[in-house]
């Protein structure tokens, strides 16, 4: 069920809003990856390790790694339970912590890593997370990496997060209708078109997830519900398009280049009785009317 609503690996980036959470969908997607049998490995910053584990079944905890960045994220308290390195360190931390096996990667949140990272350092770290290819201490392959970014679109500006963006294989956008969830899925793979298609889910309170109804694959990527598109042809100093009334006149205005039919027959075909034209010249005193020479007045 994960694989048809997520694909293989990569960096997923779960997009959510203050009208649809997206903490939820987090927790039943890395308990779909434990029923799969994968390591998971969540990086929590946001809500403590109980809190985040509650709702789970104990199969589920005894695979779940959690990395607590939430109780002492800075080390102020100095009892040693801070992790070395911040959060710059733990992301480095999983990538050797990675065995071979498939492994799921959950991080709590991508909003909370960007008040503390630079941008730059962040993508860096999460590119290197999520295209591993093989073990930093040996030369064993690492199996797949999925990386399950959660990220409160609300807090920050369009750089980051278009940044995130194009680091994602696969962006989810939380919206819905009627207190009906839907995920906005959009599909980059490579050397192929962006897809799009739209799910309907549920989650149950034991963070099952119940796929529902979805509209079929589409060649182009779905816009973000929340944003309004722009209409380029507004506040323009001139018309684009010619009114009814408009249209006629133009039709019927003859231009003055126009050799029209009329105007062909008028030369053709004169009438009897018409007047015709004649020049008449009469030679000036200085006119030269001598044909054999006519350069003679230049004194040449």
């Amino acid at each position: 069920m994960l694989e048809s609503l997520l694909g293989p690996g990569g960096l997923v980036l779960l997009r959510d809003s203050v009208e649809w959470e997206g903490r939820s969908l987090l927790k039943a997607l890395i308990k779909q990856s434990a029923l799969s049998g994968e390591q998971i490995h969540v990086l929590g910053c946001e809500v403590s390790e109980e809190e985040f584990r509650q709702g789970f079944d104990s199969g589920t905890n005894s695979q779940l790694v959690y990395h607590d960045l939430f109780r002492d994220p800075l080390n102020w308290s100095n009892t040693g339970e801070a992790l070395p390195g911040g959060p710059l360190g733990v992301l480095r931390a999983m990538c050797r912590r990675t065995g071979p096996g498939p492994v799921t990667i959950a991080l709590d949140s991508l909003s909370w890593l960007l008040l503390h990272l630079p941008c730059t350092t962040l993508c860096q770290a999460l590119h290197a997370l999520s295209r591993q290819d093989s073990h930093p201490d040996d030369s064993s392959p690492v199996g797949r990496v999925r990386v399950l970014g959660l990220l409160h679109e609300e807090l920050h500006g369009p750089g980051p997060v278009e940044a995130l963006s194009t680091l994602a294989q696969i962006e989810v956008t939380l919206s819905g209708t009627g207190g009906q969830a839907s995920a906005h899925i959009l599909y980059r793979r490579p050397q192929h078109r962006p897809t799009h298609k739209i799910q309907w889910f549920s989650i149950l309170p034991d963070f099952s997830l119940d796929l529902q109804g979805e509209s079929p694959l589409k060649s182009q990527p779905h816009p973000d519900p929340r944003t309004h598109p722009v209409d380029p042809t507004t506040h323009l100093t001139f018309n684009l398009h010619l009114s009814e009334k408009e249209k006629e006149a133009k039709d019927s205005l003859t231009l003055p280049f126009q050799f029209s039919s009329e105007k062909q027959q008028a030369l053709l075909c004169r009438g009897l009785g018409q007047a015709t034209s004649h020049i008449f010249y009469e030679p000036d005193a200085y006119d030269d009317l001598d044909q054999e020479d006519p350069d003679d007045d230049l004194d040449i």
